[in-house]
């Protein structure tokens, strides 16, 4: 169904409820709620995550706290299990890594980035406080299904909110284990009821239910262009973590070593599913067969021109005008591209890579595959000229490697990047092997960036004249 008849249906329905006498629009007589979270009904996810939040509301912000480390903790504990459980089911990234990203969510921020600042002066007193938006909707993409559904619901349970979420079929069922799980939880230690309600079969139907449910004022989508299209597309305030196609420029002052040892953990993190992981390199040309020679050192193993030749042609196609990134081979490890490369891989390789040209088709697409192409460039010039361009005007990533501070400052204000990492691997930018607090949903298409619970809020005053002053 096409955008335009799909919006007709939904007038059609609410034309329909407005009709009907004590029928509440989004709420056809007060649907029958989930204990655990799991609805097959958009209007009885709303109206059990309406009655949480309340409840969450009047529970104060020890509480709020108190849930985030619970969350925090059982996806600590958890982690093992859940990572195998969500890989079984996806199919896609890498087991190790799928632990690890439960294990860095320990580090997203909870109420203590909600500040209260205050003014007094001879007029009175000022307050300004971050307020919760109530029930957010929220659709999570199948790359990282269990981490992305929990850092969003400690960033929001702490600002004071409750979701509903439209997750990924092909991630649903891991995600809606977790948040039983974590209803469950919370249940029994604070004695809410389900915060974290979830469509066990999500649909198209159901996303759009979301979309423009009257009793859902926010939305945070995660997920390709399509999706984040439509949601900034929608009247609703929107959160849009969209694509990204980071590339990366070593010019001829580089470590090296260092940029070698950074793109490959980066690059190879979760089989390169990281919206921020490193896509396409450009090297000058004075440093370029040394970098290649430091990316073998370093343990990638790198395909002959013939070998690129063939993964090229079996794990990218041309559809609807533009090149697209084969679903066989999204996420699949080393082993399987090499396959198609007809390399046969030895054991504990994490990245492969091979010199191709700039129309290689690897460097416009995001495509999410542990192959890295290098593209050889004349200078720093040609290299940040390249970068710009297939990055696409995403705003999304960015990596530079270079002990030149000219072309650092020259490349951080031409891309103007949410991301953007200097001489280490991308995931540096939020927190694995760097500095920063991780995020699930960068939110680069609406300009949140890296989200927080302050994402999450809006902002209130109360200004009280002539009162409250002690001084």
């Amino acid at each position: 169904m096409d955008d335009k008849a799909l919006i007709a249906n939904v007038v059609s329905e609410v034309l329909k409820r407005m009709a009907t006498p004590g029928s509440p629009i989004g709420a056809a007589a007060r649907p029958a709620t989930s204990s655990n979270g799991l609805h097959d009904n958009v209007d009885a996810a709303v109206e059990q995550a309406t009655v949480a939040q309340q409840q969450l509301a009047k529970a104060g912000m020890e509480t709020r706290d108190g849930i985030c480390k619970l969350l925090k903790a059982m996806a600590q504990e958890n982690a093992n299990e859940w990572g195998r459980i969500e890989l079984e089911e996806t199919k896609v990234g890498r087991l190790d890594h799928k632990i690890a990203k439960l294990g860095l969510l320990q580090g997203i921020p909870g109420v203590e980035f909600l500040k209260t600042a205050a003014k007094s002066g001879d007029k009175g007193i000022c307050l300004d406080e971050m307020a919760p938006w109530g029930v957010i909707g929220v659709i999570t993409p199948v790359t990282h299904s269990i981490p992305t559904v929990t850092a969003n619901a400690i960033a929001m349970i702490a600002s004071g909110n409750s979701l509903v979420i439209n997750p990924h079929p092909s991630g649903a069922k891991c995600l809606c284990m977790a948040v039983e799980a974590y209803n469950k939880a919370i249940k029994a230690q604070f004695g809410i009821d389900a915060l974290i309600n979830a469509m066990h079969t999500p649909t198209l139907e159901s996303a759009d239910q979301i979309f423009k449910h009257p009793r859902i004022p926010m939305l945070v989508v995660t997920g390709g262009p399509a999706v984040a299209r439509a949601a900034m597309q929608t009247p609703k305030r929107a959160v849009v973590a969209g694509p990204g196609n980071p590339p990366v420029v070593v010019d001829e002052t580089a470590d090296l070593k260092r940029a070698a040892e950074g793109i490959i953990f980066g690059a190879a993190f979760d089989n390169n599913l990281l919206c921020i992981g490193e896509k396409e390199v450009f090297v000058v040309d004075s440093v370029f067969d040394k970098m290649m020679a430091a990316m073998r050192q370093a343990g990638a193993v790198e395909l002959s021109a013939g070998g690129v030749e063939k993964l090229t042609k079996a794990a990218i196609t041309w559809k609807d005008d533009h090149w697209v990134a084969g679903k066989d081979f999204i996420g699949k490890d080393p082993s399987v591209l090499a396959a198609a490369a007809g390399v046969k891989l030895r054991d504990g390789v994490d990245l492969l890579f091979g010199e191709t040209s700039e129309d290689n088709p690897f460097v416009p697409v995001e495509q999410m595959m542990p192959f890295v192409p290098f593209v050889r460039v004349r200078d720093f010039d040609q290299a940040l000229e390249l970068a710009l361009k297939h990055e696409h005007g995403f705003g999304h990533t960015a990596i530079i490697h270079s002990n030149n501070l000219n072309n650092i400052t020259r490349m951080g204000q031409a891309v103007n990047t949410t991301l953007f990492a200097v001489n280490g691997p991308s995931t540096g930018c939020l927190g694995a092997n760097g500095e920063g607090f991780p995020s699930y949903s960068i939110a680069t298409p609406s300009g949140e960036g890296v989200t927080s619970p302050l994402t999450f809020t809006r902002f209130r005053r109360m200004t009280v004249t002539d009162s409250l002053r002690i001084v």
